[in-house]
């Protein structure tokens, strides 16, 4: 059984504060001396880094598509083991989720299958009374447990009368207002926000103001006695140990730092649980594979970003390729799928893929349910997974052949040509998946090395 306290946090829609009020609830209970563990629901990677900054702890995700709804609860307790709170962060609107699947990998079930309370955050800043019945629609709309609003954006004080008197009238208690000057922003750009770890000193910064802002905003006293008021939770820790690890501890090196931030704390724990020794490297600064390295690791981010200091570094892209030509295996992930092509928007990589990358002005985003077409370290051909895609790049053999089964593509989904580039040492593709939903992924990639 799980007893720690617990919240989520949603809102009517993305833009309203989430992860303004998230990050800040995070910092200011850590401020406190709390132990605080953060998530974040769905695939996002962003987020996460913001609530790891905030916590002093990893920012996990928990998404009921990627994983499945049954490890939802497992994840959660696995987390927050050892804290004294857990703030999750939803995603988008409350009830929005996965397109034409209802509710499912929405942050109302999510708050459901955690047995959570959920606080909404609504920008106030266009709304006077109407916003009772904005709160009242919500709250009686599914079977998620409203426990109270921040209003986020307020003009002024009577402004903000105005809207705590509405929401008294649906008897929602308003814990919280922030003024719309009091906006603390992280910069974005063309997937979002700027990742943490590409501006660490500047984002401690911003969690620092906003801890200071929540602290100045939210009764905090509040918040944590509605955390308490979720019943223990019927779930077991979630386990990333293998079956059967193997021995040895072989080296498998992990891409980080700026370029690649995009990866999900359990990865790296089902490597060690499968008896890896796991090692970061980080493309932008090492010159060097890790020492006795058998296997790399390579998810997403933003190899387009820092493509001429990725370039520049010759010796790391001469050690990767030096890896594939031994047989040592390679698994990539829409970031990494473009660092091992032959070239990114015109600059060389490290040619491991004879293919080419360009930046796009299109987004390519969705969940995807794919079949593998090839043996590959990742996992045997027929297997079924799903995944997530998000960027705004493409790729192209450079033969201009379309890939196909025949020709060691990595997936095929409804509605696409078949993607990506799988042989038995190499599987490098678009798609972002949770290895935690498919365990035998750490297994199969440590077996043999």
């Amino acid at each position: 059984m799980v007893t720690i306290p617990r919240v989520v946090i949603g809102a009517p829609a993305s833009g309203h504060g989430k992860t303004t009020v998230a990050t800040g609830l995070l910092a200011a209970f850590a401020r406190r001396g709390l132990a605080v563990s953060p998530f974040k629901v769905g695939p996002d990677y962003i987020d996460p880094g913001y609530h790891a900054l905030a916590a002093g702890r990893p920012g996990r995700n928990l998404d009921p598509v990627l994983v499945g709804e049954e490890l939802i609860g497992p994840l959660f307790a696995h987390g927050s083991a050892g804290t004294s709170l857990a703030i999750v962060e939803g995603v988008m609107g409350l009830y929005d989720g996965r397109t034409g699947a209802g509710e499912t990998g929405s942050t109302a079930q999510v708050a459901q299958l955690l047995d959570a309370p959920v606080i909404l955050v609504v920008d106030a800043a266009a709304q006077g009374r109407s916003i009772a019945a904005l709160v009242h629609g919500f709250r009686s709309f599914g079977n998620v447990r409203m426990a109270g609003v921040i209003l986020n954006r307020v003009g002024s004080e009577r402004h903000e009368a105005i809207l705590r008197e509405a929401c008294e009238e649906v008897g929602t208690p308003v814990l919280g207002a922030m003024r719309r000057a009091d906006a603390v922003a992280a910069p974005s750009r063309h997937l979002g926000l700027v990742p943490a770890a590409e501006r660490r000193a500047e984002a401690r910064e911003s969690v620092d103001a906003l801890a200071s802002l929540i602290e100045a905003s939210v009764d905090l006293a509040e918040v944590m006695a509605i955390a308490r008021s979720a019943p223990p939770l019927d779930a077991a820790p979630w386990s990333p140990q293998a079956p059967s690890p193997v021995t040895g501890r072989p080296v498998v090196a992990l891409a980080g730092g700026p370029a690649f931030s995009f990866a999900y704390a359990e990865t790296a724990e089902l490597l060690q649980g499968a008896g890896a020794e796991v090692v970061t490297v980080d493309p932008l600064h090492d010159e060097a594979l890790p020492d006795g390295t058998r296997a790399l690791v390579v998810g997403g981010g933003f190899p387009e970003v820092y493509a001429a200091e990725l370039s520049a570094n010759k010796p790391l892209r001469r050690a990767v390729t030096d890896l594939a030509a031994d047989g040592g295996k390679i698994v990539a992930e829409c970031a990494g799928l473009l660092w091992l092509c032959h070239t990114l928007d015109g600059a060389p990589m490290c040619g491991v893929i004879d293919a080419e990358a360009a930046m796009t002005p299109s987004l390519t985003l969705g969940y995807r349910d794919a079949v593998a077409l090839t043996d590959s370290p990742l996992a045997p051909a027929g297997t079924r997974v799903t995944g997530h895609e998000f960027h705004r790049t493409t790729v192209h053999p450079r033969s201009g052949l379309l890939l196909s089964p025949a020709g060691g593509a990595a997936w095929a989904w409804r509605g696409a040509d078949p993607e990506g580039f799988a042989t038995a040492t190499l599987h490098a593709s678009y798609l972002h998946l949770h290895w935690a939903g498919n365990p035998g992924f750490a297994s199969r990639l440590v077996a043999d090395l």
